[in-house]
């Protein structure tokens, strides 16, 4: 009998809605609440175990399961938990994905199934009003150290400001919703709610790197800030669907990592740096945060990488006479004023960074980026 009841709960992973995990997404999932009626992959499991008062696991190879649970699990499952506890969910909050970090998996599960979040949209008032403020843990630029830094996000403004203090009547920073990204850098940041905001400043991208606590605060900033850019861009484009602005809405690195690099005149040695590569933009720093050194607050070169039309190209190796560099696997990449030479540890760095770089060569500039592109030409 056991051994029947287990085949029919491995029978029901063929149904289409449950061979990916209901709640990221990972293929063949293993495990199940059996008392939400979910299958979920191992990793969303350990989230559940910690929500019991709402979700009790299983393994559907190794426990033992009781008939009541095998119907339970055949009469409810991954469609029918979605079409229930996720009926309202905003177009701009995020869905995490197997690859993200445990916070926003945590939080995206415990808003669906704890405080049911998408079943009753009132409860969504903290990302969805347009207006937040409250204190966040802010890195200091010059030790390093967090500090307890007043923000507040405005759509009507369409920006986001922090002040140094409490009483300050002018902010130390006004970040426009147009430019700004924020990402989750639990490792960079050393915290597991730690989140690195980029914006630009006189076209120079400037990096915050800040946390809280309450891993539900820290999300909930995270959603407010995609929701002023999902409204943001639906007055910009007026056209465009979800579909089309839900992408852009903020972006993980495309790669980041240690190269090497010269400099225009290719005759100086070759320093190491921390690349990141965000959209177009490749940037370099002394550091990554959690360096020795305190990540600038801004980068110390940028290189804007165009698309193939407007001549820009990607080659491995270097030119014949290149000298001075430690690392041996080269990369140089072409534009239409001179040419970037890097070197990588390995032949697998390397060829991350030519896949990275090719993906933003391959692909054609949009009319905006003709802008961010005419401005680098000019600078120094």
């Amino acid at each position: 009998m056991a051994k029947e009841r287990r085949r029919a709960v491995l029978e029901l992973l063929q149904r289409p809605g449950n061979a990916r995990c209901a709640d990221c997404g990972a293929p063949d999932p293993d495990w199940a609440s059996y008392t939400l009626g979910v299958f979920i992959c191992l990793s969303c499991s350990g989230i559940h175990r910690n929500i019991p008062q709402v979700s009790k696991v299983k393994s559907v190879r190794l426990d033992a399961w009781e008939e009541a649970q095998v119907e339970f699990m055949a009469s409810h499952g991954n469609d029918a938990a979605r079409a229930r506890f996720e009926s309202k969910v905003p177009s701009f909050y995020y869905r995490p994905t197997p690859s993200d970090c445990q916070l926003l998996r945590e939080q995206w599960i415990r808003a669906k199934y704890e405080r049911q979040e998408f079943i009753y949209p009132e409860k969504q008032e903290p990302y969805s009003a347009g207006y937040r403020e409250g204190f966040l843990w802010k890195r200091g630029r010059d030790n390093g150290q967090f500090l307890s830094r007043k923000f507040v996000l405005t759509e009507r403004e369409g920006a986001l400001k922090y002040f140094n203090r409490n009483d300050a009547k002018e902010p130390k920073a006004v970040m426009k919703i147009e430019h700004l990204n924020a990402t989750f850098q639990p490792a960079k940041i050393g915290h597991p709610h730690g989140l690195q905001v980029t914006y630009l400043k006189d076209n120079s991208t400037r990096n915050i790197f800040i946390y809280h606590e309450d891993g539900k605060e820290i999300v909930d900033w995270f959603n407010a800030l995609r929701a002023a850019r999902f409204h943001y861009l639906q007055v910009a484009f007026p056209g465009a669907g979800d579909a089309d602005l839900v992408p852009k809405l903020s972006r993980n690195y495309l790669k980041e990592g240690y190269m090497e690099k010269t400099g225009p005149k290719q005759t100086e040695g070759f320093r190491k740096r921390w690349f990141t590569m965000d959209d177009r933009r490749l940037m370099y720093f002394k550091d990554p945060l959690c360096g020795p050194h305190p990540q600038d607050a801004f980068a110390r070169g940028e290189v804007f990488i165009g698309s193939k039309e407007s001549g820009y190209t990607v080659l491995h190796g270097f030119p014949p006479s290149t000298q001075g560099h430690h690392w041996p696997h080269g990369i140089t990449i072409v534009t239409p004023d001179r040419k970037f030479l890097f070197a990588c540890e390995t032949e697998s760095d390397q060829r991350e960074w030519v896949a990275a770089f090719q993906k933003a060569v391959d692909r054609p500039m949009l009319p905006q980026e003709y802008a961010v592109e005419a401005h680098f030409k000019h600078k120094p």
